[in-house]
């Protein structure tokens, strides 16, 4: 088929690989405008773009594809596949190639639309989690469904763990779906819209932990939050990241963010309801440790609070 290829961040590449390696002919590949990033502020094209480059295809990068049908049109594709581009279609694109959009999306939908189904999934403790291939519409994430390919969420995953799983689950189905592509669409199923959960945008503020929630909660979030934006806390002064720890459900009778203990088998603070034991954290311009190694360069004083944040 000829296909458009729309995507950004490193989770659309095995997608994109996956399509050229079936033997579809990508005639084009939409990607966000070069970014600044790093200490210098260079502009870094995205990991979409260097993948296109490479393989020899043509990239476009317009800010909006407001007023873009008409450069579409001239690809005269069959379909075109999105997956975390991060710019919104009109619904005039919608139509432009013969099958319409399909879109690769994160999650089981209707649960955890929107643009962060990874990272809340953790957070809410769901046990499953999966990739949709969806027939896109003028909608956020309402379109039909074509297939949905269930992954399991284990205990330990971080986002960055299941990210990873889920970008290869991607791939693998779209190519399937795209290999009997007007079955899948004769056999599509509207959305249940009284399930539809939304996944909201991950902020920087989410990142400081809130010590009197409750531990499980809290140790989904730090999952949750691994890489970005992490967990974080303060210890006189100091910000310490929060990298792994895990709920214990046991009762306690001081104050949310107190230290119990800090020795070899972990760090433990007292949260909301349990205590949360840290099992690897990381100071100020350190890397990331266990528990044992880094209070044998930084010893925590038990009883001492730790703060949600630097100006508590």
């Amino acid at each position: 088929m000829r296909v458009i290829f729309a995507g950004t961040p490193e989770f659309s590449v095995p997608a994109l690989e996956a399509l050229i390696d079936a033997g579809h002919d990508v005639v084009a590949v939409y990607t966000q405008p070069d970014r600044q990033s790093g200490r210098g502020r260079k502009k870094r094209p995205s990991p979409v773009k260097l993948y296109a480059q490479n393989h020899g295809l043509v990239v476009e990068q317009p800010t909006t594809m407001k007023g873009g049908a008409e450069r579409m049109k001239e690809f005269s594709a069959d379909v075109m596949v999105v997956v975390a581009y991060g710019v919104i279609l009109p619904a005039d694109i919608l139509q432009i190639p013969r099958y319409g959009c399909l879109n690769i999306h994160a999650s089981l939908l209707p649960r955890w639309r929107g643009a962060a189904p990874i990272q809340r999934a953790i957070e809410a403790g769901d046990t499953e989690s999966g990739i949709t291939i969806m027939q896109m519409d003028a909608g956020l994430d309402t379109g039909e469904i074509l297939a949905s390919y269930p992954v399991d969420i284990k205990p330990s995953d971080t986002a960055e763990a299941l990210h990873d799983r889920l970008s290869l689950t991607g791939a693998f189905a779209i190519t399937d779906v795209l290999a009997n592509l007007s079955q899948y669409q004769e056999n599509s199923t509207p959305q249940q819209t009284e399930l539809a959960t939304y996944a909201k945008k991950i902020c920087r503020d989410e990142a400081n932990i809130d010590w009197t929630e409750n531990c499980d909660l809290l140790a989904r979030r730090i999952r949750a939050f691994n890489p970005w934006p992490g967990s974080q806390t303060w210890y006189k002064g100091i910000k310490l990241q929060i990298w792994q720890a895990e709920c214990c459900n046991e009762g306690h009778q001081s104050e949310p963010g107190v230290i119990l203990s800090a020795d070899r088998s972990g760090i433990r603070i007292a949260c909301g309801s349990g205590v949360l034991q840290i099992q690897q954290l990381q100071r100020p311009g350190g890397k990331p440790l266990r528990a044992a190694d880094f209070l044998n360069g930084m010893p925590l004083d038990t009883g001492t609070t730790l703060k949600s944040t630097a100006d508590d």
